[in-house]
């Protein structure tokens, strides 16, 4: 089985939410496919042979560390969020992936990187980035990968049930 790791504590997942209240994490992950995240990504998706070994993997984890004191958290240097490897910008965001308002509703924002030196909070709902509205995480995609690296631009969000409008260097 091949195994990635990441001592970032932020990911794409709801790992991220226990991370940022200070809770030590591990995320165990089979892969994505197509429907991943999506209303399609029903019961005949799921990956059963890569989930018995992760599940495998898990127990010699949890063998290996109950004899352990208790876990100490550790904030971690977070890698970049909210982007793909292959874009040349990223804002620094962990979208959530419960919300299910128009928008892409924030989980989380990593330390010096543009979301949070623009000022973007937990909980806000990015509905535009420049000139493009913001939808679903589909949308927030496709638009971060408009943008250069250097390249400066508006964010609007809702916060609180206010509109706000942010400037964000990429």
């Amino acid at each position: 089985m091949p195994i990635k790791t990441d001592s970032s504590g932020m990911g794409p997942s709801d790992h991220t939410s226990f991370y940022l209240k200070n809770i030590p994490v591990l995320h165990f992950f089979t892969g994505s496919h197509s429907d991943y995240h999506k209303p399609s990504d029903d019961w005949d998706k799921i990956n059963y042979d890569g989930e018995v070994a992760v599940l495998k993997l898990i127990a010699e984890v949890i063998k290996q560390t109950e004899a352990q004191p208790r876990l100490a958290f550790l904030t971690t240097k977070n890698k970049s969020l909210g982007g793909s490897r292959s874009f040349k910008v990223t804002m620094g965001v962990m979208p959530s992936y419960s919300s299910s308002e128009a928008g892409l509703k924030v989980d989380g924002v990593s330390d010096g990187k543009p979301a949070a030196k623009a000022g973007i909070l937990t909980g806000d709902l990015i509905i535009q980035i420049g000139e493009y509205k913001i939808k679903d995480i589909q949308a927030y995609m496709e638009t971060l990968g408009k943008f250069e690296k250097g390249q400066s631009t508006t964010v609007k969000l809702m916060r609180n049930g206010e509109e706000k409008v942010l400037n964000i260097t990429f």
